[in-house]
């Protein structure tokens, strides 16, 4: 999934496609009928309205699954692992480098 399409409707936009598809979803033969003619009439894919339903589901409670809220913080967290894993190399080859730069000391009369 690529930052540019998600990015390209406002929240604004995905909220009011959602409600539409939630509100009127029983006016059509089913879910996916209501998503496939409210994604037409926004300009975005069937797939894309379904995964904006699927969250909107998810964040109220509606449908098993990480809620927004969850999703960003899991995602907060994963960076900072990265970062402290980053940190901790660095840490472990300076520490090495030193220990050799010590050891080249004593061994020098």
């Amino acid at each position: 999934m690529s930052k540019k399409t998600s990015n390209r409707f406002s929240p604004e936009v995905r909220q009011r496609a959602v409600r539409m598809v939630l509100e009127h979803g029983g006016d059509h033969v089913s879910q996916w009928a209501a998503i496939g003619s409210i994604a037409a009439k926004i300009g975005c894919t069937g797939e894309t309205l379904r995964k904006w339903v699927r969250q909107a589901e998810r964040d109220s409670g509606q449908r098993p699954g990480a809620t927004t809220e969850e999703r960003e913080r899991i995602k907060a967290l994963e960076r900072e692992v990265r970062e402290l894993r980053q940190a901790n190399e660095i840490l472990k080859k300076a520490s090495a480098y030193f220990a050799m730069a010590e050891l080249d000391r004593r061994s020098k009369p």
